[in-house]
């Protein structure tokens, strides 16, 4: 019989003095690191509300109809009292943040430290800085009452899923997702529905957590509508699952 017994070595394993002392402690500063993008972004997010979060690609230029248009529905929702979250960079998220910041309410940015592409743009009343993505994500997902998904490459789907995932799987409160362009969208729809729900990887009724839609105005009526009856504030168990994201 094979002796499975493995030999799984911890950070507390380290024995070299030079290499123990600089790995322990660069381990645990970069830990505390992390913990300082939650406390920043719950200190100055909590209370920036009703928002709702605009994705969608950085590399959307000025000029272009798809920027108009994600300008014109950040402007749109912030003279209805929404606070517009967006990345903070070029593209969609400059669009959404110049929008938002020529409305009346805040225009939020969570920038990241990239290699390329990202820089933040100057639309912001509200600027926190990230260098862990899944930090932002939580930042994207916790304060936001409904999500705008604009034309958009892999960072705009990692967005998306993870939106998509915590309210499938009951961990996030169910709210709008609103995808922008059914022209851009619809093959990835049409997956969905052929290869995702025939194959029994998610259920038919899934698909009822996205709204298609072309219009600016409705944009912002679809998200209204869906709070009409319930209200824009967060249930007592909204909030416990929000504590555990």
């Amino acid at each position: 019989m094979l002796d499975r017994k493995k030999n799984i070595p911890g950070l507390r394993a380290v024995t070299m003095p030079e290499r123990a002392t600089s790995q322990k402690a660069r381990e645990s500063w970069h830990l505390w690191g992390i913990i300082s993008e939650f406390v920043e972004s719950a200190e100055r997010l909590s209370e920036i509300r009703p928002a709702v979060s605009i994705f969608g690609s950085a590399r959307i230029r000025p000029g272009s109809p798809v920027y108009a248009q994600a300008e014109q529905i950040a402007r749109k929702l912030s003279d209805a009292g929404f606070a517009v979250i967006s990345g903070g960079g070029p593209g969609i998220m400059e669009a959404a943040n110049k929008g938002a910041f020529a409305g009346r309410s805040p225009s939020v940015g969570l920038n990241i430290e990239l290699p390329f592409e990202q820089h933040g743009n100057p639309y912001q009343d509200v600027s926190l800085r990230f260098r862990h993505f899944f930090a932002r994500k939580v930042a994207f997902v916790k304060y936001a009452a409904a999500y705008v998904v604009m034309p958009g490459g892999f960072g705009t789907l990692d967005e998306l899923s993870e939106a998509l995932t915590l309210m499938q799987t009951g961990t996030g409160r169910r709210m709008p997702v609103v995808l922008v362009g059914r022209q851009f969208w619809q093959g990835l729809l049409d997956w969905m529905t052929g290869t995702l729900v025939a194959e029994g990887m998610i259920a038919a009724s899934d698909l009822k957590l996205l709204t298609v839609l072309d219009d600016s105005d409705a944009v912002v009526d679809a998200i209204f509508d869906f709070y009409e009856s319930k209200g824009f504030e967060a249930t007592a168990a909204e909030r416990e699952k929000l504590l555990y994201l």
